[in-house]
């Protein structure tokens, strides 16, 4: 479903991803993890059509798709969903307004992501339809942040970082809706630190070097059991 191929990506003159290589099957929730400032939000990034970075070389395609010359609401459109580091919710707006100004139908499936249907998923959410976004917990803007992604109905769902700032209860709670929607009609690619997460959702995982180098890949089984993987590259 994506391919990365040599991508070599940089902010000005400083060189952040150098010549990497990843693939992501259909239905497959592929984690990558790393240290702070390997590259992995500047893949995500450049994935999702966000400038900067900017993009040197190489290639992304989805579904055969060149996706390096696209802007992001073109690469949105073919199906890919974005869940962005920070959350980044529209503050102004109300958690039915975030929801609703995104939504699209399905380009393939006919699993319709709805409104009910994030509510239904995110209980939290339709308690607090209402409210500003800016109001909103942490906890509660993450929830936002996931179901406004479902509501493009993607095909590919971006995650970057999403456990970052969350209580472990909280953390744990979305963990167990994101198990609910592995299928063979959604591909997942989660960046994340959080090694417990990672093991808990991915099919496969990359740990991800300097420069974007992929370092490492297995199953999370293989990783479990991988004492010097885990210390040498992910710091445990």
């Amino acid at each position: 479903m994506l391919s990365i191929t040599g991508l070599s990506c940089s902010y000005g003159t400083a060189s952040i991803i150098d010549d990497l290589d990843l693939k992501l099957a259909q239905g497959e929730v592929l984690s990558v993890l790393g240290r702070n400032g390997m590259g992995k939000t500047t893949m995500v990034s450049a994935i999702a059509g966000i400038r900067p970075p900017e993009i040197r070389s190489g290639s992304i395609k989805f579904d055969d798709k060149e996706l390096t010359s696209l802007e992001s609401f073109e690469v949105a459109r073919l199906g890919i969903g974005l869940v962005p580091q920070g959350r980044h919710v529209f503050g102004s707006l109300t958690v039915v307004e975030n929801l609703n100004v995104v939504a699209r139908p399905p380009r393939h499936s006919a699993d319709l992501w709805t409104l009910e249907r994030v509510f239904d998923f995110f209980p939290r959410l339709a308690e607090r339809a209402s409210s500003f976004a800016r109001n909103l917990s942490g906890g509660e803007q993450q929830m936002l942040a996931i179901g406004r992604a479902l509501m493009t109905n993607p095909s590919l769902l971006l995650m970057d970082e999403p456990s970052e700032g969350l209580a472990p209860i909280v953390l744990g709670a979305i963990r167990d809706r994101l198990l609910e929607i592995k299928g063979p009609d959604l591909s997942i690619l989660l960046v994340e630190q959080n090694l417990g997460l990672a093991l808990s959702l991915a099919d496969r995982i990359a740990i991800m070097g300097a420069h974007g180098q992929i370092v490492w890949t297995g199953t999370p089984d293989e990783l479990r059991h991988d004492d010097e993987a885990k210390k040498n590259h992910l710091g445990v």
